[in-house]
């Protein structure tokens, strides 16, 4: 019997389960910027590796801080390459941010319903890779109070796919692993190391990094979010 829940934040909550780059991807066509999609996610991986390398976000800053720190780091690297001027990549961050900010809001709009629903049966928990500003993001989009604990990689030291995570998550609930359930939108980072914790997994599966694992097939898999409430794996 599942007791309690752990929800991943990015990916899960804020974007339908699509990998963020997806996501990104579309501002950068929105706004046209003169890149191939290749250039596109070799500048993503930098941005990524340069915010885990150094500390750009802190504490206070929202998720549309965060997207314009990301998208000026992409968009600076592309310009370092020769693909276009550093004036022309610094008049796009704001358009792309702007963007991947409205599809974010409107899918956590979404997941609000379905978190406000859950909260009143179970306590649950955020685990979440993320750079140290989670709590801001959750304010700034008001589901903070969903949650009982939060459980992020850049406090706690430990970062999916490590099961170790996971099990943190399953503390701070105070349940025993296999009344759990985790929710998550990738297979490799929230789903394989959930279950190696010993919980109980549901696969938010829309397009992810790659397309091997795009192929994966998974018994608990919903394509929305809503498709959890009637979830056989919180129904038995």
């Amino acid at each position: 019997m599942i007791k309690g829940l752990i929800f991943d934040y990015g990916g899960t909550l804020d974007s339908r389960g699509i990998h963020w780059s997806e996501v990104i991807w579309d501002g950068y066509r929105e706004a046209a910027v003169p890149v191939t999609k290749e250039q596109f996610r070799e500048a993503y991986v930098y941005g990524e590796r340069e915010l885990a390398r150094t500390r750009h976000i802190l504490p206070h800053h929202t998720f549309r801080d965060l997207l314009d720190i990301k998208m000026r780091i992409e968009l600076r690297y592309l310009a370092e390459q020769g693909l276009f001027t550093v004036r022309q990549a610094d008049q796009w961050v704001p358009v792309i941010a702007g963007y991947c900010y409205r599809f974010a809001k409107n899918c956590v709009e979404e997941a609000r319903m379905v978190l406000a629903l859950l909260y009143n049966e179970y306590p649950i928990v955020l685990v979440s890779n993320f750079y140290g500003n989670i709590e801001a993001v959750l304010n700034d989009f008001g589901i903070a109070k969903y949650f009982d604990k939060i459980v992020e990689s850049a406090v706690v030291g430990v970062r999916k796919p490590d099961p170790q995570i996971f099990t943190l998550g399953v503390e701070a609930l105070g349940l025993k692993p296999d009344e759990v359930l985790v929710v998550g939108d990738s297979y490799t980072k929230d789903i394989e190391p959930a279950l190696k914790a010993g919980c109980h997994a549901v696969w938010l599966k829309g397009k992810g990094w790659t397309d091997k694992e795009d192929a994966i097939e998974y018994p608990h898999t919903i394509r929305k979010l809503g498709e959890l409430l009637d979830s056989s794996i919180l129904k038995n």
